[in-house]
């Protein structure tokens, strides 16, 4: 009989922000230590908001974890095998996650609290998050503020174009922590989140 990984009934509680938002975008998530970290972008992309819809990696001690390409610029370790647990050794630990690499949107991860797992309790689970998410293909975080400017400001140049492309209304301020949930517990039916690889 093989021992008990340490990390089996762990979870971790995890605080994941936007770097450059202000005021801060951020969602604070339980996630079972034993998650890898490709289902940590999963959970990620679900949590923020994003729709899969570009390429992500890691960064953690100088390592780029993603799913391996032959067209990739750094040498990538195999984000499938390796699980939060695995990077994320002791509270206060932080490493990155960026996503859409022209965007570059990048995300602190920062692991707040290893709390033993509660067995009534269904994971991955966001506790609480600030703010929208801003629209996919915005131009990161100086294109999204921006893009707020624009829509505030019926004489912007850029007002009419933004408002076409968006909509009316975008709430900066609006966070659907129900929402998020019921999503984060059908994550293996949601399909999108595979169809980029």
């Amino acid at each position: 009989m093989s021992p008990k990984s340490p990390s089996k009934n762990k979870v971790y509680q995890i605080k994941v922000t936007l770097r450059g938002s202000k005021p801060p975008i951020w969602r604070r998530l339980l996630v079972p230590g034993e998650t890898s970290l490709y289902d940590l972008h999963k959970i990620i992309q679900i949590a923020m908001g994003w729709t899969n819809s570009h390429l992500h990696q890691f960064v953690i001690d100088g390592e780029y974890y993603s799913i391996p390409s032959n067209y990739g610029w750094e040498p990538t370790m195999d984000e499938r095998e390796y699980r939060l647990a695995d990077v994320a050794l002791a509270e206060k630990r932080r490493f990155i996650y960026e996503y859409d690499f022209g965007d570059s949107w990048e995300h602190q991860i920062i692991v707040e609290k290893i709390l033993p797992a509660d067995p009534n309790t269904q994971y991955p689970r966001c506790l609480k998050g600030k703010r929208a998410c801003p629209p996919e293909d915005v131009g990161g975080v100086w294109g999204f503020a921006g893009f707020l400017e624009a829509l505030r400001d019926p004489t912007h140049e850029e007002h009419e174009m933004y408002r076409e492309w968006w909509g009316e209304k975008f709430d900066s301020e609006n966070f659907n922590l129900e929402g998020v949930n019921e999503m984060l517990q059908n994550i293996n039916e949601t399909r999108w989140l595979d169809e980029f690889y």
